[in-house]
């Protein structure tokens, strides 16, 4: 067992994006990175070993909120935990739950020991602490673990992100707590990554990265942002966050975000990033491609028999044309749904894998404004 490490391998002259290497205890991610989100334990309309051969995905994500329900802790670790569960064995990142919660405002409450909500499924009435979340997390074993946290809302008024960024600092304390008075369940290191929140409020996210770096984690996210915040805040706050968070360690911006706001924030020095976007779009008929975004349910590519994607180098984007995935969504057909998700990961992780190849030419800030302007079209 091995604390995971960073390696900086490369550094753009132009920008603040860089080319990192992760090593954990299942194996090595290169960042810049995207990480698909399997909520309940699955990456939604995808095989594992498609998304290990073909997708090539270094590492993916659980939710404690979502696998403490279901399958729920006596099965995961029955099974041995979430790596043997659901057979992947790359690295794992699990998310704390937190803003699962954060989403739930009609059924839930916050206080100072935690979160008192009702399940989404059966109504039924749960308890999130720092201290239990900690211990959900070393059962399903993932390699990277999050802090519990509170998401605050946007907008909202700077007396409630101020409270809400003290209770995540007293929470953040106790994680560290906790994890340090527990051991590992299955023989590989758990790395807990704190979680930098405070709004759009400068002084609150100078504060919360200046708390955060202080714990010298082996990584550090910064959250609560995509919750409905106009894009130049994002980048913004990510920008003053990146310039406090150390260097030698990895940054992850959670829940983010659309192919533009992936290259922007990479930009701004951020090297780990997840959004459920490729999957859910995909399971809507929108496709992400090198020329700009499809919607596979319009009439124009009835008789467009070219392939789903010229620039695309997944097997999908030569083997399928337009009309023939345009006829599956028309016809409700799941096959469709399975095309578009292996595309629209497929295209994710290209494009951050395209990326770290640019940073280490130091062509980087170039092709990144060129390719914002390209994958923000509606073909």
């Amino acid at each position: 067992m091995q604390e995971l490490t960073f390696e900086l391998q490369h550094t753009d002259p132009k920008s603040g994006a860089r080319a990192g290497k992760i090593t954990t205890d299942h194996g090595v991610i290169e960042t810049p990175i995207f990480m698909p989100v399997g909520t309940v334990g699955t990456v939604k309309g995808i095989t594992q070993q498609d998304l290990k051969n073909d997708v090539q995905a270094q590492i993916i994500l659980g939710n404690t909120y979502h696998l403490y329900l279901r399958p729920g802790m006596d099965i995961m670790s029955q099974a041995g935990g979430l790596h043997k569960f659901n057979g992947w064995d790359r690295p794992i990142l699990t998310d704390s739950g937190g803003y699962q919660v954060y989403s739930l405002s009609g059924n839930r409450k916050i206080k100072e020991e935690g979160v008192t909500f009702k399940s989404h499924i059966d109504g039924s009435k749960h308890v999130f602490t720092p201290e239990n979340v900690m211990d959900i997390q070393r059962t399903i074993g993932a390699d990277i673990i999050m802090a519990f946290d509170e998401c605050p809302p946007y907008p909202c008024d700077y007396a409630y992100a101020k409270n809400s960024l003290e209770v995540t600092n007293r929470w953040l304390d106790r994680c560290f707590k906790r994890l340090a008075e527990t051991e590992p369940h299955y023989g590989h290191t758990q790395n807990l990554f704190p979680i930098v929140q405070g709004s759009t409020y400068k002084d609150l996210r100078q504060q919360s990265a200046e708390y955060v770096a202080s714990k010298g984690a082996t990584g550090n996210a910064i959250g609560g942002l995509s919750v409905g915040e106009p894009h130049d805040k994002m980048y913004e706050t990510t920008e003053l966050v990146c310039g406090i968070l150390p260097k030698d360690k990895p940054r992850y911006l959670m829940g983010v975000g659309t192919p533009a706001n992936i290259l922007e924030c990479i930009a701004l020095g951020v090297d780990m990033f997840d959004c459920v976007m490729p999957t859910r779009n995909a399971r809507n008929g929108m496709l992400f491609t090198w020329n700009g975004t499809m919607n596979m349910r319009n009439k124009k590519w009835e008789n467009d028999f070219s392939p789903l994607d010229e620039a695309g180098d997944s097997y999908v984007d030569s083997f399928y044309t337009k009309a023939y995935v345009r006829h599956l969504f028309v016809a409700d057909e799941l096959l469709g749904l399975q095309i578009a998700t292996a595309h629209n990961l497929n295209f994710y992780l290209r494009l951050v894998r395209v990326a770290r190849e640019k940073i280490i030419e130091g062509t980087f800030a170039s092709w990144k404004n060129e390719m914002v302007e390209k994958l923000s079209r509606r073909l």
